[in-house]
């Protein structure tokens, strides 16, 4: 990573519901940078997936491979030195979904697609991966009230999470800091975001874990 306070190419990631878009976003405004997000209302066929995962899972993840792909083919290297950019996507996230959705044949059609156009996604100078309980998440989606997201189960949700943790275990493209983001709002408290802040200026490299108490 450059020598400088913030990194140049920043993505938070989590699970559906875990605040990664809120986060995003606030650290965008921070620094002023452009802001990159997964543009998950733009997806035509996601709200027939939460309605018929099997009928419509190919579609949606296709989709979304095109769509991140078109997104980040346009960041170069020479590009990030310019300024900071915040993510709320990592490309191989789209991967980690359609293992969890696509039939075999699916997938393997899927991997062709992937693999063709994964080699030209530029890696992360950081990334923040927000983790919290699924019963936490639940609450999180219920709140926001998303209509087709009230269609997500508990099953599928733990499902999701835990495939987000076995990723994250085996993930070395880039310098991470793992949040336990369950207890703290880094969004509207900003005692918790600064210390957060206070915490990415230090990371340059390996993986890093930040498990802050509540701040009153």
């Amino acid at each position: 990573m450059r020598e400088r306070d913030f990194p140049g190419y920043l993505v938070v990631e989590g699970p559906i519901g875990v605040g990664k878009t809120s986060l995003a976003r606030r650290l965008a405004g921070s620094f002023g940078s452009e802001l990159l997000l997964e543009g998950a209302q733009d997806n035509p066929f996601l709200e027939q997936f939460y309605e018929t995962p099997r009928a419509a899972a190919f579609q949606t993840q296709l989709f979304f491979l095109i769509q991140r792909a078109a997104q980040l083919h346009g960041l170069r290297q020479g590009d990030l030195f310019e300024s900071t950019r915040v993510s709320d996507f990592l490309f191989e996230k789209d991967y980690l979904f359609a293992q969890l959705t696509l039939s075999a044949n699916e997938f393997e059609l899927y991997q062709r697609v992937y693999n063709h156009l994964a080699p030209d996604v530029q890696p992360p100078d950081l990334v923040v991966y927000l983790q919290a309980p699924v019963n936490v998440l639940l609450e999180r989606i219920r709140r926001r009230g998303i209509d087709y997201e009230q269609r997500i189960d508990l099953e599928y949700l733990q499902r999701l999470s835990d495939a987000y943790v076995e990723f994250f275990r085996h993930y070395a493209r880039a310098p991470l800091l793992i949040v336990n983001a369950a207890e703290i709002d880094l969004v509207n408290s900003d005692a918790d975001y600064c210390e957060l802040l206070e915490r990415l200026r230090t990371i340059r490299s390996g993986r890093h874990v930040f498990n802050p108490a509540p701040i009153a």
